[in-house]
């Protein structure tokens, strides 16, 4: 083979040769650490261990490659497992049937998302997103808690040996799917799925039918899912309806890593397996070196960034002209002559009329924000019927609006990102952690606070710059970036913390709660002064019209002399400092931090955005349709409490609202 053609073929399979060179040189790292040779053992655990990993990877890297995301993927191998254990029996036959129908369980939840994206055309990310959080609840309802086991058969196909210290079963179920992703590729579906993932206008122009297309390859994923699921129960020997969402971060580190092209159109699932590989190798390796564990979203979150980083080199302007742009020193002059984007005034003219007239005005912002007023009085009325008359009360109104604050004050920066088409993941553990923080710091002293609460919003800003800086001006999509800053937080967390919260909240954050003001506690006016301020904020201000602007067409909003980076840079810094004032309020209400008290916050900061009618696609988006989605919300989860009904079915219902509202949203728009 000459030099031409080996440079042509290391071009061509770049994609595939990176991670596989990454995994030799972490495996060599590794072998470096050991004071004993290489052995069967250590290479039958290794390829065990990545198992789960490498099946999940391998159905991610397919949606990646139909240029979609898929935040449901660690969810799905969580309901496998808990399909599997329930289902266990001791009979060869029953274990066949048992294994064939994980497969077909998420193959259907494959089939699920691929509906919505590929015939509902929802954004992947929001309706995979609400599925995800959908089968986490079913998750829970099948099984509140871990536990059973996992039948002896199906635990020694899958973690045995295949030939005795020769070949791990482990390898041959890995190569088996790898076999069944080659012959999906060679396929014409495989043709279909490469050009419907690098230009679906142009492989349609070709007669593919890429509406099929792009839900088989979500079928085809889950059912990778499915395999993984299978693999995880087998290799745990137990139950778990949460162990999924522990593995969202690691599943798209080793897709990335993998060599998938998040742009869609590249990408093979034998890169996964050997960035899966790679990643249990390195946890082996820091476990050696006596690093915790805490440290490993840190290094998988570094993984991820570098991949993606390292992926893109030479496919976007150069870093030099992002940040020449980023910090110009006037955002709104564009070919040497200043444009002003100001608040429209009134015309005198129109200001008659009376109700009609104001509506014919304002017809754009009443048909957003009106829906949600409307579902929230028929939550209400369901309410009044289901507790009773206790819910017709100021005691019932203050207890809304305090439970709302919280809601309230996440979804003024997660508004403010999802109106430039963007989405925070990060706010979970930026909530958590600035909660810790203080609760550490100052232990109920309010002397201490007045410098400790300043800091975690700091905190929560510093988060927010840096996911903004990265998506700004390096051009890493928001998803990546938020959700690999949202592990380094949670690690961060557990760090800081040494893995206990301790302190308590200062009183100044107490007192929020405590009392009432002409019938309501502070907490309750604090809500009402937050809502005129973001209202002004997100819709009448200089920067709410330039932030709908870019999330309408950045590239209208840049001739227009927006400053277009700083601009998507300032919303993540918004979402940070209200991600970080909100771990401060909901650290005053609970009066002592835990380690995962904002996790519940991810689902309904974004649900209540895109149901007080703000466009997942960005450029559309009122306030106070906002505030209306944060009461409903509130306000359908006091009626699912006071229906008896499982807590876990209210993230049913917040996932299956959440997609009814972005149907609505876009046939709306």
């Amino acid at each position: 083979m000459t030099a031409v053609a080996v440079r042509r073929f290391v071009s061509r399979q770049q994609n595939l040769l990176v991670p596989i060179v990454f995994c030799i040189l972490v495996f060599l790292w590794q072998q470096t650490l050991l004071f004993e040779p290489f052995s069967y053992f250590e290479w039958s655990s290794i390829v065990t261990n990545a198992g789960p990993l490498a099946f999940a990877a391998m159905g991610l890297t397919i949606v990646f490659i139909l240029r979609g995301l898929d935040m449901s993927c660690g969810a799905v191998v969580a309901l496998v497992n808990v399909v599997v254990v329930l289902n266990a029996t001791d009979s060869f036959t029953g274990q066949v049937l048992l294994c064939i129908g994980g497969i077909a369980v998420g193959a259907i939840a494959g089939a699920l998302n691929g509906y919505l994206v590929a015939v509902l055309r929802i954004q992947s990310v929001v309706a995979t997103l609400a599925t995800m959080f959908m089968i986490m609840g079913l998750n829970l309802l099948l099984m509140p808690s871990p536990g059973g086991t996992v039948p002896s058969g199906l635990v020694s196909v899958f973690t045995g040996d295949l030939i005795v210290n020769t070949v791990p079963g482990s390898a041959a179920v890995i190569l088996a799917g790898l076999l069944v992703w080659f012959f999906a590729k060679s396929s014409r579906f495989g043709t279909a799925l490469y050009a419907t993932g690098s230009d679906e206008a142009a492989a349609f122009a070709n007669g593919i039918h890429t509406q099929r297309t792009k839900f088989m390859g979500y079928v085809l994923a889950g059912a990778f899912y499915g395999v993984a699921g299978i693999f995880l129960a087998a290799l745990t020997n137990t139950g778990d309806p949460l162990i999924g969402s522990g593995m969202l971060l690691r599943i798209f580190t080793a897709a990335v890593l993998g060599g998938v092209a998040l742009g869609g159109g590249k990408g093979d699932c034998v890169g996964a397996v050997f960035a899966a590989t790679s990643l249990m190798i390195i946890s082996s390796a820091l476990l050696n070196l006596g690093v915790v564990s805490d440290w490993t979203s840190i290094v998988e979150a570094g993984l991820l960034i570098a991949a993606v980083i390292g992926g893109s080199i030479g496919q976007r302007h150069s870093l030099y002209s992002s940040l020449s742009e980023l910090v110009s020193r006037s955002p709104r002059v564009a070919r040497g002559r200043s444009v002003t984007i100001s608040p429209s005034r009134p015309i005198p003219e129109l200001q008659t009329g009376g109700l009609r007239s104001w509506l014919r005005r304002n017809e754009v912002d009443v048909r957003c924000w009106l829906p949600p007023w409307v579902l929230l009085a028929l939550v209400y009325a369901s309410l009044l019927i289901v507790v009773g008359a206790s819910s017709f009360s100021l005691n019932y109104l203050n207890s809304l609006l305090v439970l709302t604050v919280f809601l309230a004050v996440l979804a003024i920066g997660q508004g403010a990102v999802l109106m430039t088409g963007g989405l925070d993941l990060s706010v979970p553990y930026t909530l958590t952690f600035t909660g810790v923080f203080v609760a550490t710091m100052t232990n109920g002293s309010d002397v201490v606070a007045l410098w400790a609460i300043p800091a975690a919003i700091g905190i929560g800003a510093l988060v927010g710059l840096f996911n903004g800086l990265l998506i700004s001006v390096l051009g890493i999509p928001a998803i990546i970036v938020t959700l690999a800053m949202n592990g380094v937080m949670q690690s961060a967390g557990l760090l800081y913390s040494g893995g206990f919260a301790q302190g308590q909240a200062p009183g100044i954050a107490v007192s929020l709660f405590e009392g009432r003001v002409l019938g309501l506690a502070p907490a309750s006016w604090l809500l009402l002064l937050l809502t005129f301020v973001a209202t002004w904020l997100l819709n009448y201000s200089v920067f709410g019209r330039q932030i709908v602007l870019v999330g309408s067409n950045p590239r209208v909003a840049h001739l227009s002399g927006v400053a277009v980076k700083r601009s998507v840079t300032f919303v993540y810094v918004l979402s940070g400092v209200c991600a970080a004032l909100a771990g401060v309020l909901l650290l005053g209400f609970s009066r002592h931090a835990t380690l995962n008290m904002g996790a519940p916050f991810l689902l309904p900061s974004i649900a209540a955005v895109l149901i007080g009618g703000t466009l997942a696609s960005g450029g559309r988006g009122h306030y106070f349709g906002i505030l209306g989605g944060c009461l409903m919300l509130v306000a359908l989860g006091t009626l699912v409490t006071g229906a008896n009904l499982p807590v876990a079915l209210r993230d049913i219902i917040f996932g299956a609202v959440m997609l009814v509202a972005v149907v609505i949203g876009r046939g709306r728009s």
